[in-house]
């Protein structure tokens, strides 16, 4: 086997979810920072060290992180690279394991050890490096994550053992990235976390994400601050006050409610009821009207009965939710719910989710056909075939609706906003025109 001389020429391959996505873009930022040739995937096909940001929340995640890993030591006994490393959740919880397991990756490392990683590199952690992240988005958005971990306590969810507990980032350390981030021309920012709305308490000792939205406001440049995931158990409704008052700040939010039913809510430790949602979004409403409300739900509880399911199917129905995505409960060890017996088959969490989407399809196509003939201001994101393709300001990329303008009729560049006019619509898509 030819054996190249090690250039250190790096990509970081990335799994997962948008938090993942900003720890690889921080991976890179600091490699380069220390004059090291990095990139993330798909910018060059010849690198001589690869790092896989591993996935671990889900079944199906977990297998396609322990897929990639296996196809990049492939590449790496074919001599295509010289070094292998892993890091990210599947690597936090399962370390020991996968050392066992697969002993051809060079070094594996948990999420809170970028640096560690720089080490192996010969290479510093450069806090003025904060700010100069290298985004791997499209250039016009990116995400900022506004703290790491988690201290609820859901019965199905293994982020706590991945991410620890919950850390906030100082604000003006948010400020200062976020300000870089729309000098290199970032005009819509979507706040991430495991957990929104514990923003400060370890910091403050108190809630500050409206404090926060309203210096991040203050940046000029950005024109879109965008919530995701936030807890809906005793929700502080002043950030519903402060989407109201800030223009910046999206009508739109993402807030996980996972189940409807009481038994089951009961059973994930969610300390929810039903009603208690109910009256949270009926809240949102009255006080921010125009708001989207993006939620995801959980099938195949532990013991979850047709009864309790038709129960979330009613409920779905009931708060017609612009936004909602469904997964399969995934059987994960260490977290309280694995006592319990999983016992409904892959095939009917299956059916479960593509019944509840169903529901939720009628509902969106409803919501879309109330948009034609109403203007929207649209964010455009790329060129595919003979579209323009969009967002409103009540969709996130890739998982929400997208404006879909005719290319043939009209010429937008991407990354500007454009005012629209819906001339007709789909189940989760627009189609506009370009006003004048």
């Amino acid at each position: 086997m030819k054996t190249r001389k090690l250039k250190e020429k790096v990509e970081v391959i990335t799994l997962g979810c948008s938090k993942n996505l900003v720890d690889s873009e921080n991976i890179v930022t600091q490699l380069k920072g220390n004059d090291i040739n990095a990139f993330h995937e798909n910018e060059d096909n010849n690198p001589d060290v690869v790092i896989v940001n591993t996935c671990g929340f889900i079944d199906l995640a977990k297998e396609e992180s322990v897929n990639t890993i296996l196809a990049n030591v492939e590449r790496k006994k074919a001599g295509e690279i010289e070094k292998l490393y892993v890091t990210g959740c599947l690597s936090q919880r399962y370390k020991e394991d996968l050392e066992l397991e697969i002993p051809e990756v060079d070094a594996y490392f948990g999420t809170m050890e970028l640096p560690a990683i720089l080490a192996r590199f010969n290479a510093d952690y450069q806090h003025e490096l904060i700010g100069e992240r290298k985004i791997s988005t499209l250039p016009h958005y990116a995400y900022l994550k506004i703290s790491e971990g988690c201290n609820r306590t859901c019965s199905f969810c293994a982020i706590p053992l991945m991410r620890g507990k919950h850390i906030s980032r100082p604000i003006d350390d948010l400020i200062r990235e976020a300000k870089e981030l729309a000098k290199r021309g970032v005009k819509e920012l979507m706040l991430i976390a495991q957990e929104l709305t514990y923003y400060g308490l370890d910091l403050y000792k108190s809630r500050e994400l409206p404090q926060l939205l309203k210096r991040l406001s203050e940046v000029e440049g950005i024109e879109w601050i965008r919530l995701h995931y936030a807890y809906p158990t005793k929700f502080p409704l002043e950030i519903f006050e402060v989407m109201k008052e800030l223009p910046k700040v999206c009508n739109y939010l993402d807030i996980p409610l996972q189940h409807a039913n009481d038994e089951v809510l009961d059973r994930m430790k969610r300390q929810i009821t039903q009603g208690q949602m109910r009256e949270l979004i009926n809240t949102a409403k009255e006080m921010v009207p125009e708001i989207a409300i993006r939620t995801t739900f959980m099938v195949g509880f532990p013991g979850e009965t047709e009864a309790e399911f038709q129960d979330l199917c009613d409920f779905v129905s009931d708060m017609r939710f612009e936004r909602v995505g469904v997964f399969q409960y995934s059987h994960e060890e260490d977290t309280s719910a694995h006592l319990l017996e999983d016992n409904i088959s892959i095939e009917e969490k299956a059916n479960r989710a593509n019944r509840l989407m169903e529901v939720q399809r009628e509902i969106s196509f409803e919501h879309n056909q109330k948009k034609i003939g109403q203007q929207f201001k649209v964010l455009v994101d790329r060129k595919e075939g003979g579209y323009f393709i969009g967002r409103t300001e009540y969709d996130s990329p890739e998982v929400d609706n997208e404006v879909l303008i005719d290319a043939a009729k009209h010429y937008v560049r991407i990354g500007d906003f454009v005012q629209v006019i819906v001339t007709d619509s789909e189940d989760y898509d627009l189609y506009a025109d370009v006003l004048d």
